[in-house]
């Protein structure tokens, strides 16, 4: 198999069409430390002749020579991510290569072994069509074998091949193969796996890697390339799913011409279609299909296209346009597969952006149902997910996104997870299905609503959220605040760490968890309150940068102020007023804030308050002239 084709010589046009239509093939190699996945990936580089030309060029000159089958090299020097990781500092989550054949292209993911990058495995997943999984002939079916199939069959991956690597250190032995594949094909019926290709091979001599290997003569299967080269990829089932296209932008409503631009997920486009804009479930006419080379009577499943519509209709970035008697399906509540990718576990109860297509909502995961042992497929009771976990949970959205089951499309089913103040991407997901109650329960009209409950009772309302350490003076500082707003004759009610954990909380500890969901309840508690019409006063340590400000997006925009009550530690903990340090100190407390749990200090508060320098009274009548300034009173 040569990369060069006569074409190149004599039409080079002709070899750049042909070149440019020839399928394409993505696929992930999976495997244990030393199986041979970077010696694998570097056998079909350099026989493709693709890559690498200089790096081979100077490592010819080495003691260790290329052979006519690749002699001794070490191939994984070539293609190594996690070792070009460490040498450059940088971050590697996959590594991508490329290389093409006469007959298609390719693209490789390469992830590294070790089960502390299964993140990195399942990023490289999303979007394979195979996988190849190898063993070491010599060891036999691992757990990492185990955890790297589940993660193929989860991720939607249909075709797999048993890459038995090594095969020149059992001598070539027919009953190794058997056996292996007999223990490997036992699990896969588990995980509903089912298209398996078993090869035997030596990745670094090249036996059945092109050519059929005259050390296996028992074996009538595919050379590792021949089954690469025919295997049939699915991307005609893109083509055959119903039209969905996530709107990636939206030109001016002032410009003669408006279009609505994306990617076209699966399915086909025509001018003369109808179609459904969801979540609204408008309904119009496909007018034009555009492209930068112009209009077209057809777009397919990876087009990038602009359509017109014969109806003025009002569609925003990240809405769906579906064909109108198959749309996709609207919901705000999922149960979803969830792989957990930081270092920070996944608290339930905490908020993060879910990124689905080109629709970007808040998204807030219940207690994981279960997480997965991937290594035993056992179900186990979790409260959180930790980096590198498998769970099944429940995603509730605040507001609503068309879908697909991730079965049935990959693209409109299968999210991302990001943190709300790192932006780093935490968690990647598969939907599974709507809850009924996404169906079932809707939002009630009411005719009173807080605008006039806030003017029934002549002020705005607002919450005053103030945080600090324990002993800072919160409690003391808020008290005093709602007795001056009383004294206003404003409607006010204070809710208070200690009392809330008296009853609405008194089930939750001290975990950060259990902080999470503690500060989640208040402020949905607070933002009902506030729709009431009252200025709310909360005294709550909340420690976490990400809960206030989960509890600053329930409300509008001037309705949360966020008081810092700054003393620093060694104040608060002289001040202990109950104790609470001392016990901390002598380790009966756990998950104490500032001794072995942390707190976030606010960056931007609207007010920060030092109890070192300022009385209560006067840190009271701080809030109180800010929030003259601010305009929430008189």
């Amino acid at each position: 198999m040569s990369h060069q084709s006569d074409l190149i010589a004599s039409d080079i046009e002709a070899y750049l069409q042909q070149h440019e239509h020839k399928s394409l093939l993505r696929l992930i190699t999976c495997g244990s430390v030393d199986d041979g996945k970077s010696t694998l990936i570097g056998r079909l580089l350099y026989d493709a002749k693709m890559l690498y030309e200089d790096q081979l060029a100077t490592m010819a000159s080495d003691s260790r020579k290329w052979g006519t089958q690749g002699g001794d090299i070490d191939f994984a020097l070539l293609v190594d991510g996690l070792a070009a990781e460490r040498e450059q500092g940088i971050t590697i989550d996959v590594a991508y290569r490329f290389f093409s054949t006469e007959r298609r292209k390719f693209i490789v993911a390469d992830t590294p072994g070790h089960e502390q990058y299964t993140r990195n495995m399942v990023t490289g997943a999303s979007t394979a069509d195979v996988a190849i999984i190898l063993v070491d002939a010599r060891r036999g079916v691992l757990t990492q074998t185990r955890r790297h199939s589940f993660l193929a069959s989860l991720i939607g991956i249909r075709k797999v091949v048993l890459a038995i690597n090594k095969m020149d250190l059992k001598d070539f032995s027919e009953s190794v193969f058997n056996t292996i594949c007999e223990e490997y094909r036992g699990f896969a019926d588990q995980i509903g796996l089912e298209e398996i290709t078993a090869i035997p091979l030596s990745a670094l001599k090249g036996d059945n890697m092109l050519q059929p290997s005259a050390h296996t003569p028992w074996y009538r299967g595919p050379t590792l390339m021949g089954f690469l080269e025919t295997v049939e990829v699915d991307a005609t089932r893109a083509q055959q799913n119903p039209l969905r296209l996530s709107v990636q932008w939206v030109n001016r409503p002032d410009l003669d011409f408006r279009g609505f631009a994306g990617t076209i997920a699966s399915g086909s486009i025509q001018p003369g279609d109808r179609i459904r804009v969801q979540p609204s479930g408008k309904e119009s006419t496909v007018a034009r299909v555009v492209t930068a080379d112009g209009d077209l009577d057809q777009a397919v499943a990876g087009q990038s296209v602009t359509l017109t519509l014969a109806d003025e209709i009002d569609i925003s970035r990240g809405d769906v346009i579906s064909t109108a008697d198959n749309p996709a399906e609207v919901a705000d509540q999922f149960e979803a597969t969830l792989v957990w990718m930081s270092e920070e576990p996944m608290y339930p109860g905490r908020r993060y952006l879910l990124k689905i297509g080109t629709r970007t909502v808040n998204a807030t995961v219940t207690a994981p149902k279960y997480r997965v042992n991937v290594n035993t497929m056992a179900h186990l009771a979790a409260k959180q997910l930790e980096m590198n976990d498998i769970g099944e949970v429940n995603l509730s959205l605040d507001s609503a996104i068309a879908f697909d089951p991730y079965t049935v499309n990959r693209e409109t089913g299968g999210f991302i997870l990001i943190d709300r103040l790192s932006n780093d991407t935490v968690g990647a997901g598969m939907l599974r299905f709507a809850l009924r109650r996404a169906h079932n329960i809707h939002l009630q009209a009411v005719d009173v609503d807080k605008a006039a409950r806030a003017v029934q009772k002549g002020q705005r309302p607002a919450v005053v959220w103030m945080t600090g350490l324990s002993g800072a003076g919160k409690s003391t500082i808020a008290n005093l605040v709602e007795k001056k707003l009383h004294g206003m004759g404003r409607h006010t009610y204070l809710l208070d760490g200690d009392n809330v954990r008296h009853g609405l909380n008194r089930d939750l500890g001290f975990t950060e968890a259990d902080r999470v969901e503690n500060i989640r309840r208040v402020g949905e508690v607070a933002k009902l309150m506030v729709d009431a019409g009252l200025i709310v006063i909360t005294a709550f340590i909340s420690p976490f940068r990400a809960e206030r400000q989960m509890a600053r997006s329930l409300m509008a925009d001037d309705e949360f102020i966020e008081v810092y009550v700054d003393t620093p530690l060694e104040v608060a903990e002289q001040r202990d007023v109950k104790g609470l340090y001392k016990k901390a100190r002598r380790g009966e407390l756990r998950n104490f804030t500032g001794i072995d749990s942390p707190y976030e200090a606010p960056e931007q508060p609207e007010l920060r308050v030092s109890t070192t320098t300022t009385s209560p009274e006067a840190a009271a009548d701080q809030v109180i002239a800010r929030l003259r300034e601010l305009g929430l009173i008189g």
